[in-house]
């Protein structure tokens, strides 16, 4: 396929690159209100827009990541609610994620996917009850669909719920997409 790939005109490569890309997030859009079996944990789904952002932001500068993440978190406040925004959880993921790809102790193998998503995972679903948090007494109340003190009780099992299978799910979105971007990008520095 690599070779299939490699003798297209450069710009057939970055098209077919950007539709796998936008692809990717479509598919991951898609599946995100999806309440399919083995995909639900204590009424809590997958972020999976966050597992792309990690999968994107791995490889990525720390603007790169930021850019996917707010717009990403934007297409995503468009699907749901706008408040709390999604931008503001998904651009610090990106940053973060951009910044741990220095660090000489993050692989990028599946384990080290699935934690940094696990632990992305949890800091997301705070920066959220935060949001939460910091809105009016009656706004909060409405928003949260309950008393503004229930919001970290729920934040425990939101958090942990949505960490567990988003980590278990990383691999779906980080392993064919890792493979992808890594073809290309041999295909366009070539090795001497």
């Amino acid at each position: 396929m690599m070779n299939d790939i490699s003798r297209m005109h450069p710009r057939t490569i970055l098209s077919l690159n950007c539709a796998v890309t936008a692809g990717s997030v479509l598919l991951c859009l898609l599946v995100s209100p999806m309440r399919l079996p083995g995909m639900e944990l204590l009424t809590v789904n997958p972020n999976w827009l966050l597992i792309w952002v990690v999968a994107w932001s791995v490889k990525r500068t720390v603007w790169q990541g930021a850019i996917a993440g707010i717009a990403l978190g934007l297409i995503q406040d468009g699907m749901s609610y706008h408040n709390p925004t999604h931008a503001v959880s998904l651009a610090i993921v990106g940053i973060l994620t951009a910044k741990l790809q220095k660090q000489r102790y993050i692989r990028e193998d599946f384990i080290s996917i699935s934690l940094i998503v696990f632990g992305m995972s949890v800091l997301a679903a705070t920066i959220t009850a935060i949001q939460f948090s910091l809105q009016p007494q009656e706004i909060a109340a409405h928003l949260a669909r309950g008393p503004i003190g229930e919001i970290w009780l729920n934040h425990q099992r939101i958090s942990l719920s949505s960490a567990i299978l988003s980590s278990l799910w990383a691999p779906v979105v980080y392993y064919p997409l890792n493979r992808w971007w890594e073809m290309i990008g041999s295909i366009e520095q070539p090795q001497s």
